[in-house]
């Protein structure tokens, strides 16, 4: 659906200087109030330094215009909504997106939590608290004091019921994933790709959980720079990624793949010896150089000629629960483009896929046994400017309260050096992190 208000309304602003104590409960507050709305999006930064500009979070709440679809060209209806009434946009693309991006693709599995292809919401409120935060501005087409004063009465003292043990099935069990690694590795030697990235989906019926406070729990076990709290009607995301996917300031585009993960130790010696394992592995840097090549050619397709380049490579970024080896690649966005064409031309990420990019997404198709949806997606938001920020849809449980169905998905990296055991590991590793909120 794509509407226009004939006579859109304005959107006031205010600037609230936050005390040290309101700073520390603000973000609850914020959560608390807003899961009364039907539509909203809440991405936490988790106070993770950054070397660029942005917020320490954001949240988006109820809709005034909604661009949303699983045919045509959505992305294009979301381009055309800026253009005609910049705004803030906030939203996701689901990863079965490509099917439009490339008509020849298709996705031959069931779809389970019904979030579109792309949604996206001019919201009735916007409230961004800034790095330091010191500020929370609040721009909204109702009094901005009011929705002040609403979130900082809201009633923190709430008991909620304790979340429940539950016990995960899986699409693919260890012997077929096994199987299906030593597959891919004879794809790789017989050239039909470099580098694939391989899922599996862990699922649960009948599950009757609290969305919001799943995600404070696994926000709270696994805090992350990306994470995200979403609810779209019945459907729910909550998300603990440690992956940006592309960001747009000004004329500038920024990716940040990832790729290369070790586990955490409690030993701090020993910790530390597994971070400079990482750091050295052949093999993961070999993984992270072929996506970092992969994005390269993506962001030329829409920057001047000559400027995409590698700022970073093989810095290793530790998280509570692993190390993740990230490299940062730049590039000066041409004029006169869309602002969506660094979306178009780098959908989906080639940290979630592989390379070449459509001949891994044919055989990702092939042997995955569920469609991702909105796993190894985006969410994020454009503002009125044009200027963007949107994660990686990984670390991420979603949730249909209509149908009381609760699902992941995790994978890792396939080269033809990897060892089909520690593949298995890695991909358990990165489920045990969501899985544990429930034991």
């Amino acid at each position: 659906m794509f509407k226009f208000t004939s006579s859109p309304p304005v959107r006031h602003k205010v600037a609230i200087k936050l005390t040290g104590a309101q700073a520390k409960e603000i973000k609850q507050r914020m959560l608390n109030w807003a899961k009364q709305f039907s539509i909203l999006v809440f991405l936490d930064s988790n106070y993770y330094p950054s070397n660029y500009d942005g917020y320490e979070c954001l949240l988006a709440t109820g809709s005034v215009d909604l661009i949303s679809g699983n045919e045509n060209d959505p992305l294009s209806l979301l381009q055309k909504r800026h253009n005609t009434k910049p705004d803030w946009l906030f939203g996701h693309i689901c990863y079965d997106y490509k099917n439009i991006l490339e008509p020849q693709l298709t996705s031959s599995h069931t779809f389970s939590t019904g979030f579109p292809l792309l949604n996206f919401f001019v919201p009735q409120t916007v409230c961004h608290l800034n790095r330091e935060q010191t500020i929370l501005t609040i721009e909204s087409f109702d009094d901005p004091n009011v929705v002040y004063k609403q979130i900082n009465e809201i009633d923190l003292e709430f008991v909620e019921k304790l979340i429940p043990k539950l016990r995960f099935n899986y699409m693919i069990g260890k012997d077929e994933y096994l199987d299906t690694i030593s597959k891919l590795r004879r794809h790789i030697a017989d050239g039909d790709c470099y580098e694939i990235n391989f899922c599996n989906k862990g699922y649960c019926d009948h599950a009757d959980i609290n969305p919001l406070q799943v995600f404070n729990a696994l926000n709270a076990l696994s805090p992350s720079p990306f994470a995200a709290y979403y609810r779209l009607n019945d459907k729910y995301m909550m998300c603990a990624s440690p992956e940006r996917y592309i960001r747009k300031e000004g004329n500038k585009i920024l990716s940040q793949p990832m790729k290369g993960t070790a586990r955490r130790d409690k030993d701090y010696v020993k910790d530390v010896q597994i971070k400079e394992a990482l750091r050295n592995d052949i093999k993961e840097r070999a993984e992270n150089v072929m996506i970092v090549d992969l994005v390269r050619n993506d962001l030329a397709r829409c920057c001047e000629p000559g400027s995409v380049k590698a700022d970073e490579l093989f810095s290793i970024y530790t998280f509570p629960q692993v190390h993740q080896m990230v490299s940062s690649v730049s590039g000066t966005m041409r004029a006169g483009l869309p602002v969506t064409d660094a979306i178009r031309y780098s959908f989906p990420m080639g940290s979630m896929t592989g390379a070449p990019k459509y001949k891994v997404m044919q055989l990702i198709d092939k042997y995955e046994k569920a469609g991702r949806e909105l796993y190894s997606g985006t969410i994020g938001y454009i503002n009125p400017d044009g200027d963007f920020d949107f994660n990686v849809v990984i670390r991420s449980l979603f949730y249909n309260v209509s149908t009381k169905y609760l699902s992941y998905q995790t994978g890792g990296a396939i080269t033809y050096d990897s060892n089909p055991e520690l593949e298995w590991e890695e991909m358990r590793l990165k489920a045990w992190a969501m899985e544990r909120i429930f034991e």
